[in-house]
């Protein structure tokens, strides 16, 4: 295979999976257009939320929902979810970006918000955005119904698992908390699977629990192993995509990923490369792109044969082979 064939079919693929951006960016924006806030509040949050940003997450739970579903309508249902989830990424970026945690004055290109709007308001959009994130669930997308009560409450759950998992990551990384004794390697390994992969997780979880809602599949009976093999597709995912952004952050400039490069070392956080170097991080991302593909494989028919336009799990494994190459 060629190159120039091998970059057209990325292209494509890239195609196939950001397909769905468009009605994710429209319900955020119509989540946050008329908030009941301070003007200046709302503009705060909507620099944060919709200034950029690959939207991996709201897809991640898109795609997941399809391949459940074996249904291309079960994409639109999972924009609540889709968008509860982003906005706890949102503020999870705002005050890592603060003085306090990482002092970053770089995001997706422009400026941080605690450098565009201060850091107090920074702090308080956060917050604001951490509140609105539960409440999130509750709107449902043009032309949709509302969500169940059963399905809802089992995506509060989820979501404050990957919240509560990612905040946690966030202390480990910067503040410490380890027992004395534990190595570097599962050190970092434990901050990568809660700081970034327990969001992804989430994610993944809840598009796959819309897709059994919308097959009439029980989580906990005939849909357990559909949701184990996503939970499993999941986590591969999560510890791979920060693995790859350790790899970034000593391999590209600041100007090509729109934020400082090199803070972590910078700062003495444990990374891959730092732990284990290079190459072996890089090996690390292939084998984990292999687990994650191996997931899939296990999906019952119903998700493994959807076919659309908009997801299914063709895409899931697209999504996963674009993430490891990804260079920003």
């Amino acid at each position: 295979m060629t190159d120039a064939a091998t970059t057209d079919e990325r292209a494509q693929a890239r195609a196939r999976f950001a397909a769905p951006r468009a009605p994710i960016d429209a319900h955020l924006d119509r989540l946050t257009t008329a908030l009941p806030v301070p003007t200046n509040l709302r503009d705060a949050i909507r620099y944060s939320l919709l200034s950029g940003g690959k939207r991996v997450r709201p897809l991640f739970a898109w795609h997941a929902a399809v391949a459940v579903a074996g249904d291309p309508d079960a994409g639109p249902a999972s924009l609540p979810a889709g968008a509860a989830v982003e906005l706890i990424h949102a503020f999870s970026l705002v005050h890592d970006d603060l003085p306090a945690m990482d002092d970053d004055d770089l995001r997706r290109g422009k400026p941080t918000l605690h450098i565009h709007a201060g850091e107090a308001m920074a702090i308080l959009a956060g917050d604001a955005m951490l509140s609105l994130a539960s409440s999130a669930l509750s709107v449902p997308p043009e032309g949709g119904g509302a969500i169940g009560d059963g399905l809802h409450r089992r995506l509060v759950a989820e979501l404050n698992a990957g919240t509560l998992g990612m905040i946690s990551g966030q202390v480990l990384d910067t503040l410490g908390g380890f027992e004395a004794g534990v190595p570097d390697a599962d050190r970092v390994e434990r901050i990568h699977r809660e700081k970034t992969g327990a969001l992804i997780t989430a994610a993944c979880r809840m598009g796959a629990l819309i897709g059994l809602d919308r097959a009439g599949l029980d989580p906990e009976g005939d849909g357990a192993a559909c949701l184990d093999a996503v939970s499993r597709y999941a986590e591969a995912i999560g510890l791979m995509f920060q693995v790859v952004d350790d790899l970034l952050d000593v391999e590209q400039s600041s100007e090509h990923l729109g934020k400082r490069a090199g803070k972590d070392a910078d700062a003495g956080k444990l990374t891959y490369p730092g732990v284990h170097g290079v190459e072996r991080s890089r090996a690390f991302v292939g084998e984990l792109l292999d687990c994650a593909v191996d997931a899939l494989a296990q999906l019952p028919e119903k998700g493994a044969r959807a076919e659309s336009g908009a997801g299914g799990e063709d895409v899931l494994r697209e999504l996963a082979s674009y993430l490891a190459q990804r260079t920003k």
